[in-house]
């Protein structure tokens, strides 16, 4: 079984973000970066798969030069090959990183093509069903639970106020989500041996971007506090400051 993982490289969740001077990226000076911490659950899905199933597990990266360090966490938890797709521009969308991902998975002929819910930087929450259209497979997202037998999935995903179980055939792209299992650490004598593992480089194919960025800005953190008792006219009040005020209703 072929198993494509897809990783995303992605700002530290404890990195101070500041937007670049085009005001429309972060200032990457400074920043340190970090597998999309999804994406951890998706490498130890198919780094499981490979141990107890055989599977042949690839991990693919989107992305610039710079990326190919988050290829080398993965060869320490344990792929046995790492591919980037070069993509130096910073010109990209989730729909672009989509048509990239199903090449390679066309290339591989991936039984299996798993992937992170979402990424923590950008939240699209889309690729997964992306590429499940792009390839014509079935897509299953938000997975906690999986199971492989005789070219079947069984896959338990969270739905709002409980679980849904689906059953798939092979090849299908799956996202998976916390719970699924705990991403192991990568041991030193094999983040050692992943430095000299070779990654093999690709260029993108995507047909171009179809969102654009128009702009970027930090949240404004200032608030002000106001205390209110619940009569008819404190709450008229309240309600008045955030239609003229706040501008929120």
């Amino acid at each position: 079984m072929n198993v494509l993982v897809c990783v995303s490289r992605v700002p530290d969740t404890a990195a101070r973000v500041k937007v670049g001077e085009d005001g429309k990226n972060i200032d990457e000076n400074g920043v340190k970066f970090i597998v999309n911490p999804y994406d951890e659950f998706a490498l130890e899905t198919g780094i499981r798969l490979k141990e107890s199933a055989g599977a042949n597990v690839t991990a693919l990266v989107v992305g610039p030069d710079t990326a190919q360090d988050v290829l080398r966490t993965a060869y320490a938890m344990g792929v046995d090959k790492a591919i980037l797709v070069k993509n130096d521009n910073g010109n990209s969308d989730s729909y672009s990183v989509a048509e990239d991902i199903a090449a390679v998975a066309k290339e591989l002929n991936s039984d299996l093509v798993i992937m992170g819910r979402q990424s923590i930087d950008y939240d699209s929450f889309s690729k997964s069903s992306m590429v499940g259209a792009m390839l014509d497979k079935p897509s299953i997202s938000v997975v906690s639970k999986l199971e492989i037998n005789d070219g079947k999935v069984l896959a338990e995903r969270d739905i709002e106020g409980g679980k849904e179980t689906i059953e798939s055939s092979l090849p299908c792209v799956i996202s998976v989500q916390k719970g699924i299992y705990d991403p192991r650490y990568p041991k030193l004598p094999d983040i050692m041996k992943a430095k000299k593992k070779p990654i093999d480089i690709k260029e993108s194919v995507n047909s171009g971007v179809k969102t654009e960025v128009l702009s970027m800005g930090i949240p404004q953190t200032s608030r002000v506090g106001k205390i209110v008792g619940d009569s008819e006219s404190e709450i008229n009040e309240i309600i008045d400051a955030l239609h003229k005020d706040a501008k929120v209703i």
